[in-house]
């Protein structure tokens, strides 16, 4: 049985630490359920309340799920890695490959709930694009998933006179996607920046990445630009927070 003295962690936080250990290690798995109150009582001799704080604990941390009416269950998941440079790389979509394919690898992985319209830009799409305001831009918004997890909503934004009448406009914008296809219009993105911030989830982000309670997201938004710094796109991405580790290589 725990038992924390002065300055030693809470009782809640060593039963949770103990319950970590056995899903890292393997000994509980990706689906298994996890002991619940009952069962943590009278393991550790705790009251209810500690028991329910260390459950508590790991489904915040992300790494077990709260199945009302079950139990609370492990989340097990490798996290994608995703390289920045090389994901975006000349190298990938010009040969025909989807920028996805660099972060699943043999992983399946999935895009659904595609949906383009044209619409007026937003202001703050007109100012990174720099366009006037109200301008016509495509909107490009579409959900991935791996192992049928959904992992990431990503919304792009084009100028709507710069993509017109190409396979950009259309839900299957074709081998490569669209900066493939860009670079046949004559403005291949040549620059990317990101900006990158972590925050708690909207009740619909959360609803559509099937987050459970306490996981937050990952906001990215990128901007391609060609060689002499048109920008092209941008691109507004919110992934699960749980899900990814984010790898970016630098010259000193």
């Amino acid at each position: 049985m725990p038992t924390s003295e002065k300055g030693s962690p809470p009782v809640y936080r060593e039963i949770a630490e103990a319950l970590r250990s056995a899903i890292l290690s393997g000994e509980l798995s990706d689906g298994d359920r996890i002991p619940g109150e009952n069962e943590l009582m009278k393991r550790y001799g705790v009251a209810r309340a500690t028991a329910r704080q260390a459950l508590a604990l790991l489904v915040n941390e992300g790494i077990a799920v709260a199945v009302r009416g079950s139990g609370v269950y492990v989340r097990g998941f490798r996290p994608l890695r995703r390289h920045g440079p090389r994901r975006l790389s000349r190298e990938l979509w010009g040969e025909g490959r989807v920028i996805w394919q660099a972060d699943a690898g043999d992983r399946a992985f999935q895009v659904e709930d595609v949906r383009v319209r044209e619409t007026d830009a937003p202001r703050h799409v007109a100012r990174a694009l720099t366009l006037p305001e109200k301008e016509r831009v495509v909107e490009r918004r579409r959900r991935y998933l791996v192992e049928e997890r959904p992992l990431q909503i990503a919304t792009s934004y084009l100028p709507a006179k710069l993509v017109a009448g190409s396979p950009i406009t259309e839900v299957d914008s074709g081998p490569g996607g669209i900066y493939a296809r860009l670079a046949e219009l004559g403005h291949a993105p040549a620059h990317f920046t990101e900006e990158i911030r972590v925050r708690m989830p909207t009740p619909a982000e959360r609803e559509e990445l099937r987050l459970p309670a306490g996981t937050p997201v990952i906001d990215v938004v990128r901007t391609a630009l060609t060689a002499d710094h048109r920008p092209v796109e941008l691109n507004e991405m919110v992934l699960d927070g749980s899900a990814y580790v984010l790898h970016y290589d630098f010259d000193a």
